[in-house]
């Protein structure tokens, strides 16, 4: 028997990089799961290379609108029957420069691929959750989310919008029967990182092997975490074995996070 058998996940931004272990990991505990993307051509990919038949479905969605976040959601509901688990993946880093020249714009779109996607994931998913008495809603956050790290501001100021989030959150909805929680993983050398850290690096004045040195030298354990180490946790809060953890933030970075 898996962790998660008979239980329904969704989650959004599956295609690669963290969501797609953690849809993968689901998968392989049980589950059936929803992986949701922008690109039908990479939903079908990603879905065949799961291997995974009926028990996974792909819903294209541009999940930086409130009809895109219910669309996955309606959808994981429609395809399954009901939504036991919500993993907001969905987001990243971008617009990386210097506070006085970014554009609102530019703050407008990180808040909406990352706070504004998980707020309207987690109401959508909290509509079916609440009368059905259960659920598990599992935030993308990040280290940044605890501390302040210049050049990438706006994403910093999303992740700890999501951290506010999640407490709040789980204060409300603890004693009907769901949980509710936030991954903040360091550095991990995914593709959105190895697209976006460059830029990150040159901003900071490095490259971008010396940035990833420095994540490596930050950490206690003095390597860089691997996706499969995210997805393991999640499988945990989706479980019944984590269902006595709610409104944490809990770091997953070799130990670089204060707290």
């Amino acid at each position: 028997m898996g962790a998660l058998d008979g239980k329904v996940a969704c989650v959004t931004g599956g295609t690669r990089g963290i969501g797609r272990a953690a849809a993968e990991a689901f998968l392989r505990e049980g589950a059936q799961v929803v992986v949701n993307g922008r690109s039908e051509d990479k939903g079908a990919q990603a879905l065949a290379e799961m291997g995974a038949g009926d028990d996974a479905h792909f819903i294209a969605a541009d999940v930086k609108s409130s009809d895109g976040c219910e669309a996955v959601v309606n959808g994981t509901v429609e395809r399954y029957g009901k939504i036991d688990i919500l993993f907001a993946n969905a987001g990243g880093a971008s617009n990386h420069a210097p506070i006085v020249d970014l554009t609102d714009e530019a703050m407008q779109d990180s808040l909406e691929w990352n706070f504004w996607h998980t707020f309207w994931t987690m109401r959508a998913s909290l509509k079916y959750m609440i009368p059905q008495g259960s659920g598990r809603i599992i935030a993308m956050s990040s280290v940044e989310g605890k501390v302040g790290k210049p050049a990438i501001s706006i994403y910093v100021a999303a992740k700890h919008a999501i951290n506010g989030l999640v407490k709040s959150c789980a204060q409300e909805v603890g004693s009907l029967g769901i949980t509710v929680n936030a991954v903040c993983p360091g550095a991990i050398e995914t593709d959105i990182m190895m697209a976006e850290g460059p830029l990150a690096a040159e901003a900071m004045g490095i490259t971008y092997e010396q940035l990833l040195e420095q994540f490596a030298s930050e950490s206690a354990i003095k390597r860089l975490n691997a996706v499969e180490d995210v997805a393991e946790v999640c499988v945990l809060l989706a479980s019944e074995a984590g269902g006595g953890i709610s409104g944490s933030l809990i770091s997953i970075d070799g130990g670089t996070a204060p707290y």
